[in-house]
């Protein structure tokens, strides 16, 4: 099943932004969410950051997450193979 492409308008750090993708628009403004929330937060820690700066740093964030996250999964496929095809 194909998912159809559609266009989703967000404001992001005061900033208006048509993104284009296949997810639902209940998981854009969720996304949505959670960016303006961290960049309020940033800003809140360290108030002269730049919006590039916020942007860097929680781009990096996400991606050490998304890592993380794979490396779990991976040790999580690990430990679950059936003994036979290990040679235990």
């Amino acid at each position: 099943m194909t998912e159809e492409t559609h266009r989703f308008k967000a404001v992001i750090a005061g900033k208006s932004y048509t993104i284009v993708g296949q997810a639902t628009d209940e998981h854009m403004r969720a996304v949505t969410e959670v960016l303006n929330q961290q960049f309020t937060q940033l800003k809140e820690l360290s108030p002269n950051i730049s919006k590039e700066d916020a942007a860097i740093l929680m781009a990096f964030n996400a991606v050490s997450d998304q890592l993380k996250m794979a490396a779990a999964n991976d040790h999580d496929d690990d430990t679950q193979q059936d003994p036979a095809e290990t040679g235990e």
